[in-house]
């Protein structure tokens, strides 16, 4: 089974549609050939690589949450003078984050993705909405 049937056909659009029911929604992804295929297929509107926001926030865990604290935690108490002192911090910070903390991050994602379909829009007032 690949990607597409697995991850996208098994479990990421069914709770999708679950979800948004009455809503029209828009999905944001990668751009790669066989997932366009597959998406193309099970008839989901989606924004086309060359026209897509090259970072949504507000739906990208890494964005909203994660990278705030590793940034917290790579510069609390120190400065750089070389880019492979910085390299080395993040990669040392990174090994530090909890897969507690990780999961809770993407844990919001429903939430999140539940606030832009009801605001029809895509992007969100996180803190006036969450």
């Amino acid at each position: 089974m690949n990607y597409c049937q697995h991850v996208l056909g098994g479990g990421l659009l069914p709770d999708i549609r679950a979800r948004c029911q009455r809503y029209s929604w828009t999905m944001q992804q990668d751009g790669a050939r066989l997932t366009l295929t597959y998406l193309r297929r099970e008839n989901v509107t989606f924004i086309e690589p060359d026209t897509r926001l090259p970072s949504s926030p507000d739906l990208i865990p890494v964005d909203y949450d994660v990278l705030g604290a590793l940034q917290q935690m790579v510069y609390q108490r120190r400065r750089f003078t070389t880019i492979n002192q910085l390299k080395q911090a993040i990669v040392i910070e990174w090994g530090k984050l909890s897969q507690r903390f990780i999961d809770r991050a993407i844990s919001q994602w429903r939430r999140r993705l539940e606030c832009v379909v009801q605001q029809q829009s895509d992007t969100l007032n996180v803190r006036a909405r969450m």
